[in-house]
């Protein structure tokens, strides 16, 4: 069945839940599910207009997401995220809760950003990226500390990377793909390998020079 202008009947669509003009959602998604111990209609969830919503995807409550959402196949949004305008998040991938997310950030298939990450606009997240929270799992007290990852605006993580608890990837840096990130990476750095070290810059890579100029100008004019 194809997407619809107006939510399939085979859709649950929970109390509490207002959705944008123009959007489309398809078969089989739930939008607005409790978050266990909550009453249906507890906490609002919004979602912006002209969303495109594919099938079999899950948001949790307490959501509020901008305009022009899309999301894959089968993608999951647990609760009470905060996800900025033209935001795209790709099929299977799992953002779990207290997350951060601003505008115009792109997070490709299959990736993990669990609780207390954040993510500033502009920035990429490849496929079958794993961003991790607990520097000790299960640990009695593994909830009390967990470290969220930061990747700050227009940095891109490479498919199949990994971040450990607390990193920060700088403004405009670069992951390689498979790079086991440990420890913070510097504005437009470019990081490979496990652990990841730098090998370069991002001004030393022709295709992000437009990129770089344009976020000169704005710092600039603003």
């Amino acid at each position: 069945m194809s997407e619809r202008s107006e939510p399939s009947s085979l859709c649950i669509i929970y109390l509490g839940t207002a959705i944008g003009p123009g959007s489309a959602i398809g078969p089989f998604v739930i939008i607005g599910e409790p978050a266990r111990g909550r009453r249906e209609g507890e906490r609002p969830t919004v979602i912006g207009a002209r969303a495109v919503i594919r099938s079999h995807t899950v948001i949790y409550d307490g959501n509020v997401i901008g305009d022009d959402f899309h999301t894959g196949h089968g993608a999951l949004i647990r609760e009470d995220n905060h996800i900025g305008n033209m935001v795209s998040i790709g099929s299977h991938s799992v953002i779990e809760h207290h997350v951060q997310i601003g505008d115009r950030v792109r997070i490709h298939s299959n990736t993990f950003i669990p609780e207390r990450s954040v993510l500033e606009p502009e920035c990429w997240i490849g496929p079958c990226v794993t961003f991790t929270n607990a520097r000790y799992p299960n640990a009695p007290n593994t909830k009390d500390k967990l470290e969220g990852v930061y990747i700050e605006r227009q940095a891109k993580v490479g498919a199949g990377a990994v971040l450990l608890p607390g990193v920060r990837i700088g403004r405009g840096a670069l992951v390689g793909a498979g790079a086991v990130v440990t420890r913070d990476v510097p504005p437009l750095a470019v990081v490979v390998g496990n652990p990841a070290r730098v090998v370069g810059s991002t001004k030393q890579i022709p295709d992000y020079q437009d990129l770089l100029t344009h976020e000169h100008d704005q710092a600039s004019s603003g």
